[in-house]
């Protein structure tokens, strides 16, 4: 994997989120008294907070209104991302040797701003990225237009041919792949059923970040 760049995800790429994103959306179901369906956790953590929580509103039939379920997704959101969210086991020694090699990293999220960045200042990986660029600030989502992967090239003064993407949603790496880009697929529990299509679409695929140590051959 040559690269003089990266563009980073966020959840579920380099932080750990999927099992906070699945366990509020039972907890939020049962405290609106539902009864989860098996499996429904995943699907909403791979959906933005607000189309979860219309998914959850409209499926189950909740009395609540989208504002007060939103605004408890928020509080609890700002909480985890901003005291206790992780990095995923080997990404920062993954981001030091890509920094050791003189590789230019930023962040491409369609989180929050204000969360992506309290999230990268708790998880202690804030230092290596030259910056950060949100689905907002580019006016699309990641399924729908490269611009947020074409915004951070050109922020990083590069290249496709010299970038690599590396993301864990199967849209996301196919939006990527057909602007041109090179993708590295990034396992993430959430999207196991996606696993075999994202091993065969994408260019590179990591099961954690730890095996960067064994495949990757940097320069």
């Amino acid at each position: 994997m040559r690269l003089q760049s990266a563009i980073f995800d966020l959840d579920g790429t380099l932080l750990d989120t999927a099992s906070f994103w699945e366990q509020l959306c039972l907890d939020l179901l049962k405290k609106y008294g539902a009864d989860p369906e098996p499996g429904v956790g995943a699907l909403v953590s791979a959906m933005t907070p607000k189309e979860g929580a219309a998914y959850c509103k409209e499926h189950y039939h909740l009395t609540a209104s989208l504002e007060e379920i939103l605004g408890e997704v928020s509080s609890a959101a700002a909480d985890f991302y901003c005291h206790r969210v992780q990095a995923k086991p080997g990404v920062d020694k993954a981001l030091s040797l890509l920094k050791m090699e003189g590789v230019w990293m930023y962040v491409a999220t369609s989180t929050d701003r204000r969360l992506a960045e309290a999230a990268l200042r708790c998880a202690g990986i804030n230092g290596y990225f030259r910056g950060l660029i949100t689905c907002a600030d580019v006016g699309a989502q990641k399924e729908d237009s490269p611009a947020i992967y074409e915004g951070a090239m050109r922020r990083l003064q590069s290249s496709k041919r010299d970038t690599v993407v590396f993301e864990d949603s199967l849209a996301a790496i196919r939006t990527a792949k057909a602007a041109g880009f090179r993708v590295a697929g990034v396992y993430n529990p959430a999207a196991e059923a996606d696993q075999a299509a994202i091993q065969a679409e994408a260019d590179y695929y990591l099961r954690s970040f730890e095996e960067m140590f064994d495949t990757t051959a940097m320069g």
